[in-house]
C-alpha cells in the first residue's frame, strides 16, 4: 500500500477516494469524471501495486501450479495519450525511488518487443495487427492479461475505433472461457486448438443493440466461422462451445474511463457499457458534465466584421498577479476552432496582429505534435488547435481556453471547457459566437444556470439538433474566408 500512499500526492481529490477503493475490490469498474480529476492514477496506482503484489515471490500459484506472468493493457486512442499514460506511470515508485513494473507505450511505428513489458500501454489497431499474426501467440498473450483499462472510453467506443474494440473485448471474454470450461485449451483436440481465430470472439457473445454495430460486425449464418471437415469434431466443438458460454468465471478485471460518458441512448458510450458490464461499478465526479464552479466563462457574441477584433482581444486579455502565480508563472491559452483550415486562418489573423502562436492539428505529424506540446507546456504563449487537443492531453496550469469556432457538440464541449480550471485551479473560457449559434449557447447557459448536464443544451430536439448542425456545417465551410476578408477589411 506505500505505493497508493505515494499515489495521493499525484492524484486528485476527486477519484482519489471512490475509484481507488472500486478498483482495489476487483469488480469492473467505470470511471467518469470531469477533466483534470485524476483519472489516469486512480486507475494506475492500485493496479500497479495490485500487479507488483501478485510479481511478488510470495505470490500464489493458479489452478495449474504455476504463477504466469501477468500483465496490466492499457488502450488508448492515440500514440500522444498512450505516452502520456506511460510516463505518469513512470512517476509510481517504489520505497527506494525505483521502477515497480516495467511499463511501455506499443503503438505508432515501433514493433512490438520480444520480451513483453508489465504494464502494456497500446492502440486497438496495434493489438489488433499483433495478435492477428499468430493463433497460439493470441491465446499465450490473451491469457496473460489479467487488467484492461480503456481510456478515453467514450471515444474508443464510438466511431471508427468501435469495432475494433468490440471485437477486442469479445477476444478478452473468449479467452476467459477458454481458461474456464472444464476443457481449457491444453485439453482442447489439437485440430480445434490451432483453429481458433479472431472470429471466435464473438461466437456465443451477448450482441450489442443492432444500431450500435455495423453491418461488418453481423456473421453470416450461412457461414462457418470454422471449417472442420469431421463433423464428429465439429460437433464436439459446439458442444464444448456451449459449455464454454454459459459456465465461466471472469479471470480479467475491465476498467472504462472517461471525462464524458453520455448515457441517453444505446448508441451511446455509455449506453453501450450498461449492455456489455451490467454489473460493473460506477464512479461518478461531481461535475460531470456539469459547469465547474472554479471555471469563468464569458460569452461574446460575433459578426462578421466584429469577430477578429473580439479574437485578438480575448487573446490579448490579460490575468492577475495570483492567476499566474498559481499557474506557475507562465501564461498559456488555448485558441479551439473546429476545422484545420480555420486553425490556419485564426494563426494567421494572430501572427498579422503580432502574436505569435503554436498550431495543432491532424495535419501536424506526430513529432511536430510532441514537440509542439513541449514547447507549449515550458514556455506557454498561444496554442491554436483543433479538438485533436481537447483531450488525451494533459497540459497543465492552462489559464485561458477560447472558442474562435463554438463546439458543434457536448462532448467537444465538455472536453474543450476542461483544458483548464484543472486540478483545482481555477480557469477562463471565452466563447466567441455568432447568430446561429445563439440558440445553442443559451441553451448551454440555461443549463449551467440549473445544474442540469451540458449534454441536455446538445439533444433538446431532433429537429434542433438537425438545424445546429447544418449550419455548422455552412460555417465551417465558409468560416475561414469570412475570418479573412473581416481581417482584411
Amino acid at each position: 500500500m506505500m505505493l497508493l500512499d505515494r499515489s495521493r500526492n499525484l492524484g486528485k481529490k476527486v477519484t482519489k477516494a471512490s475509484s481507488i477503493p472500486s478498483v482495489l475490490s476487483g469488480k469492473d469498474v467505470v470511471i467518469a469524471a470531469e477533466t483534470g480529476s485524476g483519472k489516469t492514477y486512480s486507475y494506475l496506482a492500485p493496479l500497479i501495486d495490485k500487479l507488483a503484489q501478485e510479481h511478488s515471490p510470495h505470490a500464489v500459484p493458479d489452478q495449474d501450479g504455476f504463477s504466469p506472468r501477468k500483465i496490466l493493457l492499457v488502450l488508448c486512442p492515440n500514440v500522444q495519450l498512450c505516452e502520456q499514460v506511460v510516463r505518469m506511470a513512470d512517476r509510481l515508485r517504489g520505497d527506494t525511488g525505483e521502477t515497480i513494473v516495467s511499463v511501455a507505450a506499443i503503438c505508432g511505428r515501433q514493433g512490438w518487443p520480444t520480451r513483453e513489458p508489465d504494464v502494456i500501454v497500446t492502440t486497438p489497431a496495434t493489438l489488433l495487427n499483433y495478435v492477428d499474426r499468430d493463433r497460439s501467440r493470441r491465446m499465450e498473450f490473451m491469457r496473460g492479461v489479467k487488467y484492461v483499462v480503456f481510456d478515453e472510453a467514450d471515444m474508443l467506443l464510438c466511431g471508427s475505433f468501435q469495432n475494433k474494440v468490440i471485437r477486442l473485448i469479445n477476444l478478452l471474454r473468449y479467452d476467459e472461457k477458454l481458461s474456464s470450461s472444464k476443457g481449457t485449451v491444453s485439453e482442447l483436440p489439437v485440430e480445434l486448438e490451432s483453429s481458433l481465430s479472431s472470429h471466435d470472439a464473438s461466437e456465443g457473445e451477448e450482441e450489442l443493440p443492432t444500431e450500435a454495430i455495423s453491418e461488418e460486425d453481423v456473421d453470416d449464418d450461412s457461414e462457418d466461422i470454422i471449417s472442420i471437415d469431421n463433423e464428429a469434431e465439429s460437433d464436439k466443438r459446439r458442444d464444448w462451445r456451449r459449455g464454454a458460454r454459459k459456465n465461466y468465471e471472469r479471470s480479467k478485471q475491465y476498467i472504462f474511463v472517461a471525462a464524458t460518458l453520455p448515457e441517453n441512448g444505446k448508441k451511446t458510450a455509455g449506453g453501450i457499457l450498461k449492455h456489455m458490464f451490467p454489473g460493473a461499478k460506477w464512479v461518478s465526479g461531481n461535475y460531470l458534465h456539469c459547469h465547474n464552479p472554479r471555471l469563468e466563462q464569458r460569452w461574446i457574441e460575433v459578426t462578421v466584421d466584429t469577430q477578429v477584433g473580439e479574437l485578438i482581444k480575448a487573446v490579448k486579455h490579460g490575468f492577475t498577479a495570483e492567476y499566474l502565480d498559481n499557474a506557475g508563472g507562465v501564461h498559456r491559452t488555448m485558441v479551439f476552432a473546429n476545422t484545420v483550415e480555420a486553425v490556419d486562418a485564426v494563426a494567421k489573423i494572430l501572427l498579422r496582429s503580432g502574436i505569435e502562436c503554436l498550431l495543432y492539428h491532424k495535419n501536424c505529424t506526430l513529432e511536430e505534435r510532441a514537440q509542439t506540446l513541449v514547447d507549449f507546456h515550458e514556455k506557454g504563449g498561444v496554442l491554436v488547435c483543433t479538438d485533436a487537443a481537447a483531450r488525451g492531453v494533459d497540459i497543465p496550469n492552462v489559464l485561458h481556453v477560447i472558442q474562435a469556432d463554438f463546439a458543434t457538440s457536448a462532448v467537444d464541449f465538455l472536453h474543450r471547457v476542461g483544458r483548464t480550471a484543472r486540478a483545482g485551479q481555477f480557469g477562463l473560457v471565452t466563447s466567441m459566437y455568432t447568430e446561429s449559434n445563439r440558440e445553442l449557447v443559451n441553451a448551454v447557459r440555461r443549463a449551467a444556470d440549473l445544474g442540469q448536464p451540458v449534454e441536455t443544451a446538445f439533444s433538446r430536439k431532433r429537429s434542433f439538433r438537425n438545424k445546429l448542425k447544418k449550419r455548422a456545417r455552412a460555417n465551417q465551410a465558409r468560416g475561414p474566408e469570412i475570418i479573412e476578408e473581416s481581417f482584411v477589411a
